[in-house]
C-alpha cells in the first residue's frame, strides 16, 4: 500500500473508532418523543385516556394536573419528586408550603401508572407521565397540544426545602418571577405564557385576601367586591374563586383580558401587567389567542427539559409515590 492511500485509510479508520467510542461513552442521554415507541408503544394512548376520563370526571382537574407539572419541574427538576410520600429517609415535598393542601392530581396520576404498568411493566417512568399528564390536560379542555419529549427517570429523593425556596409564591413581585423562571432556563416571556395557565384552575380566600382588602389602585373596585363575598376577612380560608372569573373551565386568553382590567386574582397574576416589562406581552396575548396557545406550548416544552434525570440516573418507580 503507498502513502497516498495509506494516511487516508487510517485516518477514516480512526474516525469510525472515535465514533464507535463516543456512542457507547457514558453521557447524558437526550430526551425524544419516541421514546417508549420499541418498548411501549401504547403508553401514550394509555396515558392520554387515563387522563381524559379523570378531566371528565372533573374539569377543574385539567389545571390541576398542568401546576403539578409545574410545582414538580421547578424543584429538582422534572423527576415526579413532588409524589413521593414521607418516609425516615425523605421529607415530602407534598407537604411543603407551596403544595400543602393545595397541589392536586396525585392520584390522577397514580391511576394513569396502574394502567401503563397492566400493559409495560416497570417501563414508563412517573416524571413522564406527569409531563403527558400536563399536555393531555390542556388538549381535553380545548388548549393546545405539543410534542412531548420523553425518557425522563424518577427521583429517589425530594426536597421540602426547596419546595419552599424555588416555588414562586403568589404575593411574589415581577422582578421576583423573573429571576425564579430565569434561575430554571426560562424567559420572561416563557413565565407570562406559562402564568397563561391560570386560565383554568381555582385559587383558595387565604392566597388573594390580602389583595382583594387592600383598596389598592391595581385591582378593580367592582371585582374586589364580588371576591370579598366569598372571602370573609378573618374565615373561609379554603373558599375557592376561580383564577378567570370569565372562563374558568376553557384553555382561552381571557386571563391577560382580565389582567388588562385589574382583574388578575392572585397579585402575582395583576404584576404581569402594572406598568412594567411584562405590560406588552400581556396585551399581546389579549389580542392574539393563538400566539399564546403557541408560545404555551413552546414554554411547556422548554419547562420539560427542566434537569430530567436520564440514562442511568434514577430509577423508574412501580408505584409513583414510594421508591421501589
Amino acid at each position: 500500500m503507498d502513502s497516498a492511500s495509506f494516511f487516508p485509510n487510517i485516518i477514516a479508520a480512526i474516525s469510525v473508532f472515535l465514533l464507535l467510542l463516543l456512542s457507547h461513552t457514558p453521557c447524558e442521554a437526550q430526551l425524544s418523543t419516541t421514546f417508549y415507541s420499541n418498548t411501549c408503544p401504547n403508553a401514550l394512548t394509555t396515558i392520554r385516556t387515563s387522563i381524559r376520563q379523570a378531566v371528565s370526571r372533573e374539569r377543574r382537574m385539567a389545571g390541576s394536573l398542568i401546576r403539578l407539572h409545574f410545582h414538580d419541574c421547578f424543584v429538582q427538576g422534572c423527576d415526579a419528586s413532588i409524589l413521593l410520600d414521607e418516609i425516615p429517609s425523605i421529607q415530602s415535598e407534598k407537604t411543603a408550603f407551596p403544595n400543602n393542601n393545595s397541589v392536586r392530581g396525585y392520584e390522577v396520576i397514580e391511576a394513569a401508572k396502574r394502567e401503563v404498568e397492566k400493559i409495560c411493566p416497570g417501563v414508563v417512568s412517573c416524571a413522564d407521565i406527569i409531563t403527558l399528564a400536563a399536555r393531555d390536560a390542556s388538549a381535553a379542555v380545548g388548549g393546545p397540544s405539543w410534542n412531548v419529549k420523553l425518557g425522563r427517570r424518577d427521583s429517589t429523593t425530594a426536597s421540602r426545602s426547596l419546595a419552599n425556596t424555588d416555588l414562586p409564591g403568589p404575593a411574589s413581585d415581577l422582578r421576583t418571577l423573573i429571576s425564579s423562571f430565569a434561575n430554571k432556563g426560562l424567559t420572561a416571556r416563557d413565565m407570562v405564557a406559562l402564568s397563561g395557565a391560570h386560565t383554568l384552575g381555582h385559587s383558595q380566600c387565604f392566597l388573594f385576601r390580602e389583595r382583594i382588602y387592600s383598596n389598592g389602585t391595581n385591582i378593580d373596585a367592582g371585582f374586589a367586591s364580588t371576591r370579598r363575598r366569598q372571602c370573609p376577612t378573618n374565615s373561609g380560608d379554603s373558599n375557592l374563586a376561580p383564577l378567570d372569573l370569565v372562563t374558568p373551565n376553557s384553555f382561552d386568553n381571557n386571563y391577560y383580558k382580565n389582567l388588562m382590567q385589574r382583574k388578575g386574582l392572585l397579585q402575582s397574576d395583576q404584576i404581569l401587567f402594572s406598568g412594567d416589562s411584562t405590560d406588552s406581552i400581556v396585551s399581546e396575548y389579549s389580542r392574539n389567542q393563538q400566539t399564546f396557545l403557541s408560545d404555551f406550548g413552546n414554554a411547556m416544552i422548554k419547562m420539560g427539559d427542566i434537569e430530567p434525570l436520564t440514562g442511568q440516573n434514577g430509577i423508574i418507580r412501580r408505584i409513583c409515590s414510594a421508591i421501589n
